[in-house]
């Protein structure tokens, strides 16, 4: 369908990619992946033609549209919210006007015989069936279905465009994309500003209604469920795979595997070949053999090991000073904007060193309250900070609040203070930022590598309590796992705002959910908690049937202590008590094989840690070198193991949960 032909795109001299080849096909759904910085935004700006490459180009057949959601747009203020949707659909406006100016025209020639009313006549058929099929849909009815579906509701609908914070009109623009029908949409991180519920409603949307698609995203269970195709972009090059990325990650492993093990079975046969000629090259006797081996070595296809990208975020927060046992303690706490109550009689504790979510729709409160712990905004009731707790806060909109006229370097240079300001090299070296890197301007760094430097400086003071909204907004796949692992390993207390069901899976103990103007506490992990709440859903709709149902005696704070357990993790009350226990027992296990798996990569981590400071250091004796090498391939075998036993786990889950 579409053509993407010799493609190189440089800046400043440097190549971001160059030679790049592939078709985009009818029905696919590509995603786009590589670090931050790799080129994928740039690559769906020139597909959707809003950037020029240096050479090469994009071959589009006459007649294919392409629809682009950038990562951040400005939005018009002056009209409503369905006003805006129907500007989607002007083009019927427009054909009606077209039509009804050629019927005029019609009317007034008398040139029956003439080519220019014969060629009026077909238009004017063409336009008729064209507004038939286009009147014959709902338009109405689908606009109400995309918005709904997106996180609107009814009474949203005649609200000026102004009124909406940026994650909402984002969603307006995804509405109007959506509705268009595009042949191809290039989604560029459309998950950063949709929560849980939407992101799956959007999932379902691009698998069974949406034509072609090609999408950056680091979330990586959004796009395993929507794509089945995967073009990674790595130092320069893309390698294009027909499957989804959790199959990706097992073959680009396999490929680089097989092709390591080729070229060195390869340097071997060379290696004998060189030295049986040069063993022989002057007898005699041997002429005939010495020729044939240099005409063989001659004709040899060298195999070339793929370059591939090892440049690796070191990320660790500093220990946590010891906090109270308490660090958050909320009474009856409540923020309202005028007459809208955003939430009201929250009350829950957050106990020393525990891991929370906060979750829900986007403006049911989760930032409000945030901005209320960090005392940015008034509100009602009690909300105590513990003894000695120190706030590390990152906030959603963090990386836009950097100088774009500063450097990498001087933006940390200017928050840092004592000993640390000798070490900026060094941390901006861990964060992947090199010394040519550490003096490019803000302004020319990609969402991933800004949301790097404002984790940079969260990390320069040592905090007990890490307060994150939306810290993986724009993170690469591999960023966000390091995170993830630091957060894990972080000694402190944790709340996290996040939609990112990936990223919190694993992570946090206890989920709270913003809703209705309540908050409510459920006990267990992310994907227990939506699997909780599908259950909730339906014997929430069964209440709502009841008369005489009281709406005032459910309480604001509602504690789900079912999902503490793995017997109503995976099986109705009704089991046998025997395959209940049976069924914790293969649980425990595929749990245990994940936490040993998780035990043996930091160790490998470590070791790798421990050598590459030696050799930082100056020490080159010995066998230095090939004991990094090997310590790194244990790694890798390692990570496979890891992701294997995760893969298992989380299978393990679904299948009992199906039964």
């Amino acid at each position: 369908m579409i053509a993407i032909q010799n493609l190189k795109v440089e800046f400043s001299a440097k190549s971001l990619f160059d030679n790049v080849n592939y078709v985009i096909n009818p029905r696919d759904r590509i995603a786009l992946v590589g670090k931050n910085g790799a080129g994928k935004s740039t690559m769906l700006k020139i597909i959707a033609n809003l950037q020029t490459p240096t050479s090469g180009g994009v071959a589009v057949p006459s007649g294919v549209t392409i629809g682009y959601l950038p990562q951040q747009m400005k939005l018009a203020d002056e009209t409503t919210l369905l006003q805006e949707v129907r500007k989607t659909f002007s083009h019927i406006d427009n054909m009606q006007q077209r039509l009804d100016a050629l019927n005029m025209q019609l009317s007034e020639r008398t040139d029956y015989e003439s080519d220019e009313y014969r060629r009026i006549i077909d238009e004017v058929s063409l336009l008729t069936e064209n507004l038939a099929m286009e009147q014959s849909e709902n338009h109405e009815a689908e606009m109400e279905r995309t918005l709904i579906g997106l996180g609107f509701v009814r009474s949203d609908f005649d609200r000026p465009t102004a009124e909406f914070s940026g994650g909402w009109r984002m969603r307006v623009e995804i509405a109007k994309l959506l509705l268009r029908h595009p042949d191809l949409l290039l989604l560029d991180e459309p998950t950063n500003h949709l929560d849980i519920e939407s992101i799956q409603w959007l999932e379902q949307f691009l698998a069974t209604k949406a034509k072609a698609v090609v999408l950056v995203s680091h979330d990586r269970a959004f796009i395993d469920n929507v794509t089945n195709r995967t073009i990674e972009i790595s130092c320069g090059k893309i390698y294009d795979y027909a499957v989804n990325y959790s199959k990706f990650v097992e073959l680009r492993r396999e490929r680089i595997e097989q092709q390591t093990r080729a070229y060195l079975n390869q340097q071997k046969e060379i290696a004998d070949t060189e030295a049986f000629i040069e063993r022989f090259r002057y007898k005699a006797t041997k002429a005939v053999q010495v020729q044939s081996r240099m005409k063989q070595l001659a004709k040899i296809e060298r195999i070339e090991i793929d370059e591939v990208d090892n440049s690796r975020l070191s990320l660790r927060f500093p220990p946590a000073p010891r906090s109270g046992d308490y660090p958050i303690i909320a009474d009856n706490v409540g923020k309202a904007y005028g007459d809208h109550q955003v939430f009201d009689n929250a009350t829950f504790t957050i106990r020393r060193g525990e891991k929370v979510a906060f979750v829900g729709k986007n403006g049911e409160g989760k930032s409000t309250l945030v901005k209320c712990i960090m005392g940015e905004i008034p509100f009602t009731g009690q909300l105590k900070i513990g003894h000695n707790v120190q706030i590390g806060y990152f906030a959603q909109n963090q990386a836009q609040l950097l100088d774009e006229s500063l450097t990498v370097f001087d933006t940390i240079d200017h928050v840092a203070t004592g000993d640390i300001r000798t070490k900026i090299r060094d941390i901006l070296g861990a964060f992947m930022f090199g010394r040519e890197a550490s003096d490019k301007k803000v302004k020319v760094l990609s969402g991933g590598e800004k949301t790097r430097l404002a984790m940079i400086k969260l990390l320069l003071q040592p905090v007990n309590l890490l307060i994150l909204d939306e810290p993986t907004n724009h993170l690469d796949m591999k960023t966000k796992d390091i995170l993830k692992q630091a957060i894990k390993e972080f000694n402190g207390t944790v709340i996290v705002v996040s939609h990112d069901r990936e990223f919190l899976d694993g992570l946090v103990e206890k989920v709270y959910e913003f809703g209705g103007g309540k908050v409510r506490e459920c006990l267990g992990g992310i994907y227990e908690f939506l699997e909780k709440k599908k259950i909730n859903s339906l014997q929430e709709l069964e209440l709502s049937k009841s008369p005489g149902r009281d709406d005032n005696s459910e309480n604001n704070i509602t504690k789900n202590t079912s999902l503490s357990t793995p017997a109503t993790e995976t099986h109705p009350r009704n089991l046998p008590y025997a395959e209940q226990r049976e069924r914790d027992k293969m649980l425990k296990r595929a749990a245990k094989k994940v936490e040993d798996a998780e035990a043996a990569v930091a160790m490998a981590e470590e070791e790798i840690a421990q050598i590459e400071l030696r050799i930082a250091n100056g020490e080159t004796e010995g066998d230095i070198f090939e004991l990094h090498q090997k310590k790194t391939r244990e790694l890798e075998t390692a990570m496979s193991l890891w992701e294997l036993a995760e893969q298992e786990h989380t299978d393990l889950k679904e299948r009992l949960l199906k039964q």
